[in-house]
């Protein structure tokens, strides 16, 4: 099976966020060809190189989202007025408040009070079948036109923007926005919808994989839409987070105008990409549900849990009693979401508790505002537990510790929490909780604070508290520091519950369950020949491949169509002439082109 891997600002760049995941992915699925097309964020993300890449990645293609490409085209009046027109629906689709908005206008609002009971729904259809049409009415005139990316910055769509906004039936927000904000949304539209201009969907691209998978939403699934659209390849795609749930946390500053547009272009993206998918693939539940908030099928949705490698972390879960009873672990990535200031102040309540308890911090902080967060936190940790020592000739020093992995003491994450009894979450804001996986790994018990997916990933196997609550966290790290026996069976009912759950053995299985799944209800969009003129995996039916009469060449023919055939079926299951595949590019070459 030949498979498609769409990534943004992931695989196969060194600094990917869901890099690791996709690499053991590939790697797992060794039986077939990975093609990767690739979105890079970032110039520092480019020049940081790529993972080693295993032999059944045939070809790796890459585009930037953060430089601005102009292919030189300047649309003629024909293909200017098509651009407004397909652009001004998008606009009209992103201003249009939900039918029951209370920020909708008083005229929409007393139209939707006179209508059917029924209409309101058709109206959000209809607003949901703008935006398709919009959205791939673009990509056909980059495809037959180019000229898109200009035509993205131009002053035709600040305006469409400005109409959109001033159209009867607009929300409250996008009415409220001014000319700055329809600037702001015109850019960011512009680096979202980039992909519509890549020359990636061509039969001997996108279209001669056999499926494409997304390994999340948003822009990054752009790709696996489009080739959906021209050339009718099935689309999987994969989320560990929601993009339209990210965007509510990442844009604090913005304007409610800019906020309003870019959530509604986020989501009526979001649930196009679920409409067209073939199967979604959420990895814990609570994705599941923002999912489903979207608009996704729930027949569509196949809950598949983020596969890690065990390995690492076995001789600490093999050896839980070499771990310090009085020690309190917290590891991850240093920023303000991870809350250690809550952590702290619970800290402080434990080492009442039990003066002899020590708290180690490992990790990093993450970009100038982890750094200053990282800061504050040494800081409130000196004033809250001024050094100590044991006698009058010892140097004193401080409970709480602040360290990196990688140093002779803590070689690596294993080694962080291996060295406590108890692995404590502070966080506010939390997806998938890899942190508690591998701390789950190592046989630990666990304090959690009830936010995203940690309920799930737990299970019965730790205590889970409300977050930003310290007094509620230092008890329930009291009561297992108190009971090394309920500790004990807690650990070992984790390791047990994530071996069970959260390995790439499993993973892996699910995800080659879910390829066959997808390509046994597409129908066979024609034949594909090697370059010895031989149907290609995938390209002829499973039957082929079985000793005994249908695998002889004549026969395999004769059962996809071939010369002198007898074609018993209906013509889209038979598909047209043979196209000739291109010969296999090298990753190196592929990002080349």
């Amino acid at each position: 099976m030949r498979i498609g891997l769409l990534t943004e600002g992931g695989y196969p760049y060194v600094s990917g966020e869901a890099g690791l995941w996709c690499d053991r992915l590939v790697r797992g699925l060794e039986h077939h060809e990975f093609d990767v097309y690739a979105l890079s964020r970032s110039e520092r993300e480019e020049d940081g190189g790529w993972v080693p890449l295993p032999p059944q990645v045939g070809r790796v293609r890459t585009a930037p989202l953060w430089e601005t490409v102009d292919d030189g085209i300047v649309h003629g009046r024909r293909a200017r007025r098509r651009f407004a027109e397909c652009y001004g629906e998008l606009a009209t689709a992103l201003c249009a408040a939900a039918p029951g908005d209370p920020a909708r206008s008083s005229e929409a609002r007393s139209s939707e009070a006179r209508s059917s009971e029924g209409e309101p729904e058709g109206q959000s259809a209809l607003e949901a079948d703008r935006f398709a049409s919009a959205l791939y009415g673009l990509a056909e005139l980059a495809r037959d036109e180019g000229g898109l990316p200009t035509a993205l910055r131009s002053e035709t769509a600040v305006r469409a923007l400005e109409r959109a906004r001033r159209a009867p039936g607009a929300h409250r927000s996008a009415r409220e926005a001014r000319v700055p904000d329809l600037l702001a949304v015109a850019a960011r539209l512009e680096r979202a919808l980039r992909p519509l201009s890549l020359d990636w969907y061509e039969d001997d691209d996108l279209g001669s994989v056999d499926l494409c998978h997304a390994a999340s939403g948003g822009t990054g699934a752009l790709p696996g839409l489009l080739a959906r659209h021209f050339c009718d390849v099935p689309l999987l795609v994969t989320e560990y987070g929601v993009r339209l749930r990210t965007h509510y946390l990442t844009e604090p500053d913005s304007s409610p105008a800019i906020r309003s547009l870019l959530a509604a272009f986020h989501g009526r993206l979001a649930a196009e990409t679920y409409r067209r998918a073939a199967v979604i693939t959420p990895g814990n539940t609570h994705t599941r549900r923002w999912q489903e908030r979207c608009g996704a099928d729930r027949a569509k949705l196949r809950t598949v849990h983020p596969g890690m490698d065990a390995a690492p972390f076995a001789e600490a879960g093999e050896s839980p009693e070499c771990a310090d009873p009085q020690t309190l672990v917290w590891v991850g990535r240093v920023e303000p979401a991870k809350d250690l200031v809550s952590l702290l102040h619970a800290f402080a309540e434990v080492r009442r508790a039990e003066p002899g308890s020590r708290l180690r911090i490992v990790g990093a902080p993450f970009g100038p505002e982890g750094v200053a967060y990282l800061a504050h936190c040494k800081g409130l940790a000196a004033q809250l537990f001024p050094d100590e020592a044991d006698g009058p000739h010892a140097v004193g020093r401080n409970p709480v510790s602040f360290e990196e992995t990688g140093g002779p003491e803590l070689p690596s994450r294993a080694d962080a929490y291996a060295s406590g009894a108890l692995v404590v979450l502070s966080s506010v804001v939390e997806g998938f909780p890899t942190g508690l996986v591998e701390a789950m790994f190592c046989g630990r018990a666990t304090v959690s604070t009830d936010v995203g997916a940690v309920v799930e990933a737990i299970g019965g196997t730790g205590l889970v508290v409300p977050p930003r609550n310290p007094r509620a966290l230092a008890e329930a790290c009291v009561a297992l520091l108190r009971d090394p026996e309920r500790r004990e069976r807690l650990g070992a009912a984790a390791r047990a519950r994530a071996l069970e759950l959260f390995t790439v053995e499993q993973n892996i299985t699910a995800f080659h369950g879910i390829y066959l799944e997808i390509l046994s209800r597409a129908p066979v969009r024609r034949v594909v020949l090697d370059g010895a003129g031989e149907p290609l995996p995938f390209g002829v039916p499973a039957e082929a491949h079985v000793p005994g009469r249908w695998s002889d060449a004549e026969a395999r023919a004769a059962a996809r169509g071939g010369p002198g055939a007898v074609r018993t079926g209906p013509g889209w299951a038979t598909g047209g002439g043979p196209v000739r595949a291109t010969t296999a590019v090298s990753a190196a070459e592929g990002a080349s082109r």
